[in-house]
């Protein structure tokens, strides 16, 4: 069901044109922001005035300048000159911190609702998609967005009415000439057509060029130990020096489409003030070239014409350029959430922590069957633990149980209520997890305890330290209980991270704990002070182990030995092993003597 809900959505937003997200876009980000966006628009129209002025006043100056001896005309013109260029420079300021601080906010909002949306979905996303492509997703594609907002609004109003005014100007002092050079626009238009259908496609290489350099500085960062023991620095050099140059490559070739309009529109307006050099000595259809201010008015507003047309000729390339990243955005917002909580969801009542699985079914999204019809009674209050070969489901069944996941088939009741009738908050305030890879967040040893319980005293977070057998290393530490962990606990030994997991888990005071592995990556020592503080931990709290060395489960009030997604036996340690079935035949694995 997921996987066809997934399929219909990657459809459907392939199907979109550039057109409608287009428009969804500026609907949504507009309203919002009219007021900031109304204000910058009349600040560019008053620019957009004041550069029709400029042009007009070039003829003023030069009649003026002609005639020096009436000073009165000659103050008049420098006075309005001045007041021109000053309320053109103080409406461009306007007009720029307007349009910036909508466009940020709108990139701030794209990336919360993109994180928020990131937050929603299943744990198969994060597996099956590449965190560097998420990167680039959240942060380049909200950039992109927000570059294509302003081009529409600084094109469509401040390029779109200069030029119209400075074309104003022309027709007033010289019909004839403008009339003439507006056979550029036409000629300019064909030339962008050819240059648009390939920036698309460019567009697209370069993002997944950009995501290839996450990539690689990702896998380089949390992989050092590895590519330093293998001495795999030549091979991640040249990956990313390969990606690097394909980025580079591409840019160029973006910045040779993008350009391509320069040459074009040069050559266009070189022929066409060259004309009007020319046709200007000429007395057409019987009238004059007029005063030299009239000339040089419309010289200068042809000139100053020549920026806002071009950047008008190149808005539909830079648009489309910019729409890789409305689409990528919208491609990550549009993603439909498959977990989400039920309409009638409620929170848990406290309880005894009872788990019972009734014919629980559960295949991933490559249709392999994980659980067939499992069921299954966990003893409250107990420990449980899940034993078996690799496959078997033994971690599908914390994933359910965390709701990571929901089953195909059948139910997971807590306390006698189905956990897709609870809410999520609810649920995970009454379980807590450690499992074999530890995660800590870049932060302080007592941040990474508070995190998970907000408003814990420091004597609570001492406490659970000290039941997870971590107090005494912590306070042993330079800055104690304040000491950064660095990023993942790479400051931390495993054992350390491994105690300050269990720590964590301990603040929520969790109805349910899921241990998954959690001492299979220790040493003796260390998984005996972790086995300790487990021992204390799981006292009457309904614990679900999942391990490999029977070591870690020999205590176990139930033993589930699971195989092809099946509890083919359960009982105590010696139950299980006066069977004789497949439990006695892994621990003779295990501990037999040589």
């Amino acid at each position: 069901m997921i996987s066809r809900i997934k399929n219909r959505w990657a459809q459907k937003v392939a199907s979109l044109s550039s057109e409608s997200l287009l428009a969804r876009f500026l609907l949504e980000s507009f309203p919002e922001h009219r007021k900031r966006y109304f204000l910058a628009i009349i600040a560019m129209v008053i620019v957009a005035g004041m550069t029709a002025a400029t042009a007009w006043m070039m003829g003023e100056i030069v009649d003026s300048m002609t005639n020096p001896e009436n000073r009165s005309r000659i103050m008049l013109v420098s006075g309005a000159v001045a007041a021109i260029f000053i309320v053109r420079g103080f409406a461009s300021y306007a007009q720029m911190v307007l349009m910036a601080r909508a466009g940020n906010r709108i990139v701030a909002q794209k990336q919360e609702s993109m994180y928020r949306q990131l937050l929603e979905q299943d744990i198969a996303f994060f597996s099956g998609t590449e965190s560097s492509d998420v990167l680039v997703r959240v942060t380049q594609s909200a950039q992109m967005a927000r570059g294509v907002i302003d081009t529409i609004v600084t094109g469509f109003v401040r390029d779109l009415l200069t030029l119209v005014g400075l074309i104003g100007v022309m027709f007033w002092q010289q019909p004839v000439l403008s009339v003439v050079s507006l056979v550029v626009g036409p000629l300019a238009l064909w030339g962008i057509r050819k240059i648009l259908s390939r920036v698309r496609a460019v567009m697209m290489l370069e993002m997944a060029g950009l995501a290839e350099i996450f990539r690689v500085v990702q896998e380089t960062s949390t992989g050092a130990r590895i590519i330093k023991a293998f001495a795999l620095e030549r091979l991640m050099t040249d990956r990313m020096d390969e990606a690097v140059h394909a980025v580079e490559k591409r840019a160029n070739k973006m910045v040779r489409l993008e350009s391509a309009t320069t040459p074009l529109m040069d050559s266009i307006a070189g022929l066409a003030i060259a004309s009007i050099v020319f046709l200007s000595t000429v007395n057409l259809f019987g009238q004059s070239a007029g005063t030299p201010g009239q000339l040089m008015s419309f010289v200068t507003a042809f000139l100053m014409a020549y920026e806002p047309a071009k950047r008008l000729a190149r808005m539909r390339i830079t648009i489309e350029a910019g729409m890789v990243g409305v689409r990528m955005m919208y491609d990550l917002l549009d993603r439909p959430a498959t977990m989400v909580e039920s309409p009638t969801a409620r929170d848990l009542p406290d309880g005894p922590g009872k788990l019972v699985l009734e014919h629980v079914g559960f295949s991933y999204a490559n249709g392999q069957r994980v659980l067939d019809g499992l069921s299954l009674e966990l003893p409250q209050g107990g420990t449980t633990a899940l034993v078996g070969p690799s496959g078997s489901g033994k971690s599908t069944i914390l994933n359910l149980l965390l709701r990571l996941y929901d089953p195909d088939d059948g139910r997971i009741l807590l306390d006698g209520i189905d956990l897709r009738e609870v809410r999520f908050a609810s649920l995970r305030r009454k379980i807590s997890y450690v499992g074999q890879d530890t995660f800590l967040f870049s932060t302080t040893i007592r941040e990474n305890l508070r995190l998970v319980q907000p408003d814990a005293s420091d004597d609570a977070i001492y406490e659970a330290a000290r039941v997870a057998n971590a107090d005494e290393f912590i306070r042993a530490l330079p800055q104690g209980y304040d000491t950064p962990v660095g990023e993942n606990g790479v400051f931390l030994s495993g054992g350390q991270r491994q105690r300050l997991a269990i720590a964590r888990a301990v603040m929520r005071h969790p109805q349910v704990l899921l241990l998954d592995e959690a001492t299979s990556a220790l040493d003796s020592l260390s998984e005996t002070l972790v086995r300790d503080a487990l021992n204390q931990v799981t006292q009457g709290v309904t614990t679900v182990v999942v391990a490999h060395r029977l070591s870690t489960v020999l205590r176990a009030d139930m033993i589930c030995y699971l195989e092809q997604g099946q509890v083919v036996e359960s009982g105590r340690f010696d139950e299980l092993l006066a069977r004789g079935g497949k439990f006695a035949e892994l621990y003779e694995r295990q501990f037999a003597k040589s």
